[in-house]
This record gives structure tokens, C-alpha cells and sequence, in this order.
């Protein structure tokens, strides 16, 4: 399962043209994996796809050594500082993706289909469990208040009637300092009793604006 093809196989040309063509292959299973069930960018998916082959033509370029092929990839990282900086799944892809290109790089093509399989298939089992996802009651809740009002406690019987827990994140001033923007992360005791909460804290805040969501999971960064 472990041979090298390149080094067990007296056509380099045909091993060359089988190890891109796995590469190919496998970084198209890649990114059919990060697209499911998931958000992405055509831009991304097609980086995705083409990454496994580019990895693994510098492999061959530096004749099979690994270390070098690294250093020279590792140039590559310089793009990072031009690009939006991507989230923890994207990141977790471009690694996959470069793993298998590195395997593929290095001739062990069956290793790399098998290890593109199961990782893959783990990824999407992740993906359909509800594996670290928060409670269907987490909620970011941001509330406007005139500035003289103390917010330390403003809420506080609110809270301890409609939310399991309540934390305040983060304080700012707004619109020139007559406003104070507050945000919560709460964990709701019934949903359906949400709009029930904000229109008590509408009474409060003099009705200000407010904003309750679901708690935001694209801030997710490595």
C-alpha cells in the first residue's frame, strides 16, 4: 500500500502523468467534501481543487525531497498576507488538500486516496452530526441605551426570567457619546418567549434599536 511508484517504476513520464492525475482526482473529492454542507466561494473551490496537483508537481520538481518541497511551498504562504484571511474549515481543506498533494508528490498514490477517503468521510460525518455547533437557544443580543442610564444592572431581572445565562461581551459609545451599544451573549430558557424579552427591553432602553441573533459562527479563525 506504501510503495512509491516513482521509484518502483521504470517510465517516469507515466508515473509523472499518474501521480498528477490522482492529484487531480483527489483534490476534486477534496473540494466536493468542503462544499458540502458547507459555505464557500467558486474562486476557493477551485484553489481547492487544483491545490493537491500543484503541491505535488514542486515535489517532483525538487525530485522527491520532501524537505525542500516544503521550504518552496512555504514561499508560496506570502499570498497569505494579500488575502482575506480564511476560517477554520477553509484552513483545515487547504491542509487536507495539501497532505494528499504532498503524498501524491512523493508517489504514494494509494496512501493518498485512502487517506482522502477516510478523512473525507470524517469530515462529512462531522458535518451532518451537530458536532460542536452551539444550542439552537444561544443568542448575541445587542442593545442601544441612552447614556445616562447605568447598564451594569439595567437587565438584570430580564435576563434572570428569560435566559439560562447572560454575559456581557462588550461596551461602546455611539453617536458622538449620547449612545451606549451593549452586547450580550445569552442562552434563551424558551425561544418562543424571544419576542416576549425584547419588548420588555424596548420599555427599558426607551426603544432604541435592538438586535437579537443567532450567535454569529463565522468568526471562526485558526
Amino acid at each position: 500500500m506504501l510503495d512509491n511508484i516513482i521509484t518502483n517504476s521504470d517510465n517516469m513520464t507515466v508515473s509523472t502523468l499518474l501521480c498528477l492525475g490522482a492529484s487531480l482526482a483527489l483534490g476534486i473529492l477534496i473540494a466536493l467534501v468542503h462544499m458540502y454542507r458547507g459555505t464557500y466561494t467558486k474562486s476557493f473551490v477551485i484553489t481547492l481543487a487544483l491545490l493537491p496537483a500543484m503541491v505535488q508537481t514542486v515535489i517532483l520538481l525538487v525530485n522527491g525531497n520532501l524537505g525542500v518541497g516544503v521550504a518552496v511551498m512555504g514561499t508560496f504562504s506570502l499570498v497569505r498576507f494579500r488575502s482575506v484571511p480564511g476560517n477554520a474549515s477553509e484552513i483545515s481543506s487547504i491542509f487536507f488538500a495539501m497532505a494528499v498533494g504532498l503524498a501524491c508528490g512523493m508517489g504514494y498514490i494509494v496512501y493518498a486516496a485512502s487517506f482522502t477517503v477516510i478523512i473525507g468521510a470524517v469530515m462529512m460525518f462531522y458535518k451532518i452530526l451537530k458536532f460542536g455547533e452551539g444550542a439552537a437557544t444561544q443568542r448575541s443580543l445587542k442593545i442601544v441605551i441612552p447614556e445616562d442610564l447605568n447598564y451594569s444592572d439595567l437587565f438584570d431581572d430580564l435576563f434572570d426570567e428569560y435566559t439560562k445565562k447572560a454575559t456581557l461581551e462588550w461596551v461602546h459609545t455611539t453617536n458622538l457619546g449620547s449612545l451606549f451599544e451593549l452586547k450580550y451573549k445569552v442562552v434563551l430558557k424558551d425561544a418562543k418567549k424571544e419576542k416576549e424579552m425584547i419588548d420588555k427591553i424596548r420599555v427599558r432602553n426607551g426603544n432604541l434599536n435592538i438586535i437579537c441573533s443567532r450567535s454569529a459562527a463565522g468568526k471562526e479563525e485558526l
